[in-house]
């Protein structure tokens, strides 16, 4: 048995695009999926340091409180998707409860990195405004993190070019299909590069 665990983002919910697709494609691949509930984050967390860290802490207790009745001893694998704060939360949460799971970080922050990003493989848009993508880079590269930049794309990796979106969400969902079907003895999906 796998299990799949969506930590949305400030916003962005699992009926989302980026989360609604990756959620059909783990259950399309057999997977078990358990679409967690944010809510009730400080306003005005944008930009401002000290209530993105509420917010990350907030997170992480709403994803403890939704998963408390969790076996993962029943689960062969476990891999987490998160979008934005729901990175950080996803990569707090592992490291917290010591859990064996590789993780997709789709638009992690920079405070995603303070947690060991092992098994990881990321997406980010160059024009995202929560995040420096000079600093994600860097950081992915420091860590040895995948990652796939989406020129001109934003938070949502979307550039509101209909079409370049639906190019873009394409791509984002190959390489997600590609690391939900590699095995979870590895550490992530296929090498670095760029995106579309």
């Amino acid at each position: 048995m796998r299990l799949c665990i969506l930590f949305p983002g400030i916003g962005y919910h699992c009926d989302k695009p980026l989360l609604y697709y990756s959620a059909k494609l783990a259950r399309n691949m057999g997977y078990e999926v358990r679409a967690l509930k944010f809510y009730d984050f400080p306003e005005g967390a944008k930009g401002n340091a000290e209530k993105m860290r509420r917010a990350a802490e907030h997170a992480l207790r709403l994803a403890e409180e939704q998963l408390a009745d969790a076996d993962f001893s029943a689960y062969d694998e476990v891999v987490l998707i998160g979008k934005s704060i729901g990175t950080k939360a996803a990569l707090a949460y592992r490291e917290k409860y010591g859990l064996h799971a590789r993780a997709i970080l789709l638009t992690p922050l920079e405070m995603t990195y303070e947690h060991d990003p092992r098994g990881c493989t990321a997406f980010h848009g160059t024009s995202d405004q929560w995040a420096d993508t000079s600093e994600i880079v860097r950081l992915s590269r420091e860590h040895e993190v995948p990652l796939f930049e989406y020129k001109r794309a934003n938070h949502s990796i979307e550039t509101g070019d209909v079409f370049l979106d639906l190019d873009y969400l394409r791509d984002i969902m190959d390489k997600i299909s590609h690391f939900l079907k590699s095995s979870g003895a590895g550490t992530s999906a296929g090498g670095s590069g760029k995106g579309v």
